[in-house]
């Protein structure tokens, strides 16, 4: 992958209106139109089931709109936040706790997620030398980069002592929009999250409650179920109009009235393509 230093008067702007503004930019691949939307998605290393689901739900419910996905490369939600970002065709933006060159990427686990992400149109920055290796004090560097890009940031998980908080901190002294995923009072990983939310954070629950807090207008249920079925094949719009509330599969297969091995199989694509999902037993719309 190719890095180029990023000349002063192409840094994005956002990142000179903070305290600390970087003093060099090194990139690989493609920086973002600045009139995109920039949403930072950040979440520990140790993520829980709920965590991982919360993240790709609501990033897949933004697709279609002007947003970049930002995180910093880490395993974790980073990795779950660009790789679903991808994977719905948004692009992504990856600040790594390192230099760009491939000997020095850290996580090495996830140098070939970097490939794809500027494969994909996205772009990797760092103001570190591209040679430099990841360091205690590199990734809250870069969180503050993070955070200053962004016109909001999304705390997907965080226990009480996680650094995932920092970027919460950054974002408020940034006068950014916080907003928080809730979470279990009984999960270590909901602490840092839940006492975000106590200090003013915006509880988040939906991809509608990302995008209504980013100032898009959100389309009515009706509007996008219209959409939906006009990218539908036949056999699709059947089950769709069949889905009106979720129902067991067995049940929703009898009412599809054709052969099991068929309705099966439109179902198993239709899940793949992610506008079904089975959940306790039935099955509903995504």
């Amino acid at each position: 992958m190719q890095i180029k230093k990023l000349p002063k008067n192409k840094f994005p702007k956002a990142l000179l209106e903070i305290p600390q503004p970087p003093l060099d930019l090194w990139i690989t691949g493609e920086m973002p139109d600045e009139k995109l939307v920039h949403l930072c998605v950040v979440g520990p290393r140790k993520f829980t089931s709920y965590g991982k689901e919360a993240c790709e739900k609501i990033i897949a419910g933004l697709k279609g709109y002007p947003i970049v996905i930002v995180s910093g490369l880490a395993m974790g939600i980073d990795a779950i936040a660009h790789q679903k970002a991808l994977s719905v065709g948004l692009k992504t933006l990856v600040f790594p706790g390192s230099g760009l060159s491939k000997e020095a990427m850290y996580p090495k686990t996830n140098v070939k997620l970097a490939e794809e992400v500027v494969r994909q149109g996205g772009g990797l920055i760092s103001e570190f030398e591209p040679n430099f290796r990841a360091t205690l004090w590199s990734f809250p560097m870069r969180n503050r980069l993070m955070a200053g890009i962004s016109k909001a940031t999304l705390v997907i998980e965080a226990s009480e002592r996680s650094g995932t908080l920092i970027t919460a901190r950054l974002t408020a002294e940034y006068n950014r929009d916080l907003l928080v995923v809730p979470g279990s009072i009984f999960s270590p990983n909901s602490k840092g999250t839940n006492k975000l939310l106590r200090q003013g954070a915006t509880p988040v629950t939906s991809a509608e409650d990302v995008l209504e807090a980013l100032g898009f207008e959100i389309e009515k249920d009706e509007e996008k179920q219209q959409k939906l079925v006009i990218d539908l094949s036949p056999e699709e719009k059947m089950v769709a109009n069949l889905l009106r509330e979720p129902i067991p599969r067995d049940d929703l297969i009898r009412a599809m009235k054709m052969p099991i091995p068929t309705a099966n199989a439109i179902l198993s694509v239709m899940e793949i393509k992610e506008l079904i999902k089975e959940e306790l037993g039935e099955i509903r719309l995504v």
